[in-house]
């Protein structure tokens, strides 16, 4: 047999080796171009663009009097539906998109800004009241007047009622709408006063029927603000009705049937 040199068996290994190089590259070849067919035949799928981000709503700069303005009504509108102890400062300077600071700032406290609050409704139905309150008109017109004004409050300023009606804290006051309901019974106590003399009973007494119409008015006007019903110029017609009929009808000596009277 030939004998083959070791040269000879160099080359060959060197060409078997040769071979196998080519046939790898060769299968990698047809690989990737395998690849490269099914990525061309599946489709692509564009994602939509993502939304661009809201703008951030740039916070608007008030002057010291529209903030104090703003602040009040916000504040209005929360102690009107929970009370002065429902409600916080912090809800107060959240409601109103501002810092805790900021309110204290205007009003030093919770005790502060409740105290406009009420002052300002105040002054509203008082001076609703006063304009309606023409002693030169006939004594039955002054009555439906004020009849009238209330209930033209409540209708208008329905939260405004509400927070008047509230018992506030002692430390407050008390009872703001008291104070309105004392200023309406004393004048119509006034007012009453000369009818009450010409029915025979005495200008002194007046006090207590002044009284009596303002608490029966502020007692009916508690009860509408939550039902509206009747409407407004029914309740008006009625409740002036009971007041005006019962002031005709006066006896100049009352007496108690029950205690005797005869």
């Amino acid at each position: 047999m030939k004998q083959t040199s070791p040269e000879g068996t160099n080359g060959i290994d060197a060409a078997r080796a040769a071979d196998n190089t080519l046939a790898h590259t060769d299968q990698n070849i047809e690989q990737n171009t395998a690849a490269t067919t099914a990525d061309a035949s599946t489709p692509t799928t564009t994602q939509p663009p993502a939304p661009a981000p809201a703008p951030e709503k740039k916070r608007v700069r008030m002057s010291r009097a529209d903030r104090r303005k703003q602040l009040v009504g916000v504040a209005r509108e929360l102690f009107a539906a929970q009370g002065f102890d429902g409600v916080s400062i912090e809800e107060i300077a959240a409601a109103a998109q501002v810092s805790k600071p900021v309110v204290y700032e205007h009003f030093g406290s919770k005790e502060g800004i409740y105290n406009v609050v009420v002052d300002r409704e105040l002054v509203t139905l008082t001076e609703l009241l006063s304009a309606r309150m023409n002693i030169g008109l006939p004594e039955r017109e002054v009555l439906e007047s004020i009849v009238v004004a209330v209930l033209d409050y409540i209708e208008h300023n329905d939260d405004g009622f509400r927070l008047l009606v509230q018992r506030s804290p002692a430390t407050l006051g008390g009872d703001s709408f008291s104070t309105v309901i004392a200023d309406v019974a004393d004048y119509a106590s006034d007012l009453l006063a000369p009818m009450l003399g010409r029915n025979g009973i005495s200008p002194q007494y007046a006090r207590i029927y002044g009284q009596t119409l303002a608490g029966a008015l502020g007692q009916v006007g508690q009860w509408w603000v939550d039902v509206r019903q009747p409407d407004k110029e029914t309740v008006a017609e009625h409740v002036v009705n009971f007041m005006w009929n019962g002031l005709r009808g006066l006896e100049s000596q009352p007496r108690l049937l029950t205690r005797g009277g005869h």
